[in-house]
């Protein structure tokens, strides 16, 4: 009896908190400005134009990369029997390095990653880069199809690369759907071959602007977008700011953050149930096992938050030294059991030279530390969680995948967004979903989109 009538107490004093405090009542939808963030001495340059685009990469890039790659210290052996647990083994790593010094083709990956059309544009002082892609054919079974504008979004350690794969899943016709799909997938800015900003303050509502600035250049004034990481991040925030142009959104790692957000995850610590269906509760509790994979997977983020500039520079003097820092991740974020794997399990998602054109995409933009800075820019006192109040009100989708580094339920996440209208769990996949399962993440977005088409709740 006294433990229930405890229980009650401390349930009546969190719902109570819940509505005094943690209601937040100004909801109204700020307007960004289309902020420049490219030198001072461009900033008369007016011009819109888009340029068609090619990687073309010098030989002598590719001579130097050689020569650093054969010029690496010996390498100091790792604890026996650790695998991967404490981050890259050395021992495996070497077969990494010779493949990429022997094996590896640039000219012929170039080749590939130059199969689609890219172009560059100027938006607020930055030139951008992206591929647009048109669908193989606007005609399916005698019928004309519909077609859809769909931007793509990748986040950090990730680039273009990561949607190769996908690419073909969403530009060719399926079978009893009456549309398909335009793709417009932009390298962030400060990533790849987007120019990076020259002054502080480009966080991702900030990117935002610029994507939704991309996409109406482009003539698009309603579209859809999808996301993962940043990227996801950056939709949702198009989303929220821009619920006009943006038909509807799709994210693969889909965040709740706030007070509401934490409040109610700390309520399902005393009834799960009423946070999380059963059947997925593992997911997200104990809490205490979820906070330490979160801990023992955030260490890159306190260095990039606080100072990218002296990781970047670090990472930028040694091709082995950034391809140990970013395959980590595509290790341990693909599926946290592949750490116990000698070889750290990175083949099981990926080949090795889809892997390798992830970071030569960093090494020969030399874009590391520009990409670092959307860190520091996110998590300081003027942005975190400056946006993370406003309600989404456009249609919107969640791809849950098992091995995702953090979850939050269904319930939660419908705290921001208030017309999720898919919510679906994946017993396959992690961080990188477009990279490692793209038929299930492909197949997500076509069923979410035709919903919102076909104007069906869920």
């Amino acid at each position: 009896m006294y433990k229930s009538t405890i229980f009650v107490v401390i349930i009546a004093i969190g719902l109570t908190c819940y509505v005094k405090i943690f209601d937040e009542t100004d909801n109204s939808i700020p307007t960004l400005p289309d902020t420049y963030w490219g030198p001072a001495d461009k900033k008369s340059n007016n011009d819109i134009s888009i340029k068609p685009f090619k990687i073309n990469i010098s030989n002598d890039v590719i001579s130097d990369l050689n020569e650093r790659l054969d010029k690496t210290r010996k390498y100091i052996a790792p604890l026996e029997n650790t695998a991967w647990t404490y981050g890259v083994s050395s021992e495996y790593f070497k077969n990494i390095i010779s493949y990429w010094r022997n094996k590896y083709d640039w000219n012929k990956r170039q080749a590939l990653l130059n199969k689609y059309s890219q172009f560059i544009t100027t938006i607020q002082g930055l030139d951008i880069h992206f591929y647009h892609i048109k669908p193989t054919t606007t005609v399916y079974n005698g019928k004309k199809l519909k077609v859809i504008p769909l931007l793509l979004a990748h986040g950090w350690p990730g680039s273009v690369v990561e949607f190769q794969k996908i690419i073909p899943m969403l530009t060719t016709p399926k079978e009893n759907v009456d549309f398909i799909f335009e793709l417009i997938i932009p390298s962030l800015p400060g990533y790849g071959f987007s120019q990076g900003a020259v002054r502080p303050g480009l966080a991702h509502a900030e990117i935002a602007v610029i994507f939704k600035n991309l996409m109406t250049r482009l003539g698009f004034n309603k579209f859809y977008a999808q996301g993962g990481d940043w990227g996801s991040i950056i939709v949702r925030d198009m989303a929220a700011l821009y619920p006009e142009n943006v038909v509807g959104a799709h994210m693969n790692m889909c965040m709740a953050n706030g007070l509401k957000a934490t409040f109610w995850q700390f309520i399902g610590l005393l009834v799960p149930s009423l946070v999380v269906p059963k059947e997925h509760a593992h997911r997200v509790y104990p809490l205490k096992n979820h906070f330490l994979r979160i801990m023992e997977e955030s260490g890159y983020m306190h260095l990039q938050a606080t100072k990218p500039d002296t990781i970047g520079l670090a990472l930028n003097e040694s091709p082995v030294s950034m391809a140990v820092y970013i395959l980590e991740k595509f290790s341990t974020w693909t599926n946290p059991e592949y750490r116990f794997k000698e070889d750290g399990g990175l083949l099981e998602k990926y080949t090795m030279d889809e892997l390798l054109d992830n970071v030569m995409i960093y090494w020969i933009t030399n874009s590391m530390t520009t990409s670092m800075r959307l860190y520091a820019e996110t998590f300081n006192t003027n942005n975190w969680g400056k946006y993370d109040k406003y309600p989404i009100t456009v249609p919107t989708a969640c791809a849950a995948f098992i091995h995702e580094v953090s979850y939050s339920p269904e319930s939660v996440v419908k705290f921001q967004h208030t017309n999720l209208i898919q919510f679906n769990h994946f017993d396959d996949g992690g961080h990188f979903a477009a990279f490692e399962v793209p038929h299930l993440l492909s197949d997500d977005i076509w069923k979410f989109i035709q919903k919102v088409e076909n104007n069906v709740d869920k």
